[in-house]
């Protein structure tokens, strides 16, 4: 059986490109962290991405919160 993060994964479009994002900003931010040393422009977007990820992390966790709430009603 599925999780209920997989089984959105493939059912729900938004959930999706949420996903996406994250994984992009996740990939972004390893590189970051591989520097020895930040640039001024770099430690700002480490910092706007690291709070990119926070908002679409709570976005995703709201969309399996409703789909439980959902499969429950059904149930």
């Amino acid at each position: 059986m599925e999780s209920p993060h997989e089984s959105l994964m493939t059912s729900h479009e938004v959930f999706q490109k949420l996903a996406m994002e994250h994984t992009q900003y996740s990939h972004r931010l390893e590189q970051l962290t591989e520097k020895r040393f930040l640039t001024d422009d770099e430690k700002l977007e480490e910092v706007r991405l690291k709070k990119l990820k926070l908002r679409l992390k709570d976005q995703m966790e709201s969309i399996e919160r409703q789909d439980r709430v959902q499969q429950n009603q059904v149930a």
